[in-house]
Formats: C-alpha cells, structure tokens, sequence
C-alpha cells in the first residue's frame, strides 16, 4: 500500500475520479445518505487529498482543510473513508494516523475538530480526539464534533 497527499490540481482525473466513487460509494450508497458531496471544498487552494492504493486502487481517503474552512479556528480532517473491502484489514487506524501527521506538518500548532458519526466517537478517541458537543443530526446520520488540541 502507497500513501499520497496531494492537492486537487495535483490530482490526476483518474485519480480524482476514484475518490470521488469511494465516497459516493461509502457515503451515499452504503449509508443510504443523499446528501451534496461536492460541497466546493475539495477545491481549495489549501485542501490536501490524502489517499492510499493497493494494487493500483484506492482503498482508503481522508480530506485535510485549512484553518476556517470549516471550523473558524481549526484545521480539520473530513471524508474519511476505506474501501468495504479492505475494512477487515484495520487500515482505518494507519489512515487517520496518516491524516494527522499530514495535518500537523503542514498547519503545526493548530488543532484538529472533527464531525464523527457518533457510532466512531472510540475509535477517534483512541487517536486523541475529545468529544466537545452533545450529538446532533447531519445529513440524518448522528455525530459529534470532536477537538484534537
């Protein structure tokens, strides 16, 4: 498995085109979740695409904002995603370590919120994320926001 962090006009239309089909697959379809995917964020000038492949595939992706973005004091970490199936090989946890290395090395100092799907309100907290509001409803699915100071 390669690991990548690239931003969007680095992205090949190929590659492009994978992510966008992981999260749609995942996010829209799995999770029986109609909501606006591209949201214009994936294209700013600071957004980071932070993808791995296996045997030329894509099997796991996170999106990396700059500070205000979405939170107005804090970078943040979005779209976090593994392919269905690849999930039994745990490269959940190498991906949200790789998310937060690539955060901090390029906005050190600055903390990370999240919103999580409440269901993986552990499994951020094993990676130093601290839950920080009473759950809510985004596009029908419950989450949390969640700091990583």
């Amino acid at each position: 498995m390669k690991w990548y962090c690239k931003k969007f006009h680095e992205l090949s239309v190929d590659t492009l085109y994978d992510l966008l089909k992981l999260r749609c697959d995942v996010f829209v379809v799995e999770q029986n979740c109609p909501y606006p995917e591209l949201d214009q964020l994936d294209r700013l000038a600071d957004s980071h695409h932070l993808y791995a492949k296996k045997n030329g595939v894509v099997v796991a992706y996170a999106r990396l904002l700059p500070v205000a973005a979405s939170y107005s004091h804090y970078t943040s970490i979005g779209r976090v995603v593994v392919a269905a199936e690849q999930r039994k090989e745990k490269i959940g946890h190498t991906l949200i370590d790789q998310a937060i290395t690539h955060t901090l090395r390029l906005w050190p100092e600055i903390g990370i919120k999240i919103g999580a799907q409440s269901h993986l309100e552990h499994f951020y907290a094993s990676h130093g994320f601290t839950t920080v509001s009473a759950p809510y409803l985004e596009d029908g699915i419950e989450h949390i926001s969640m700091l990583r100071e």
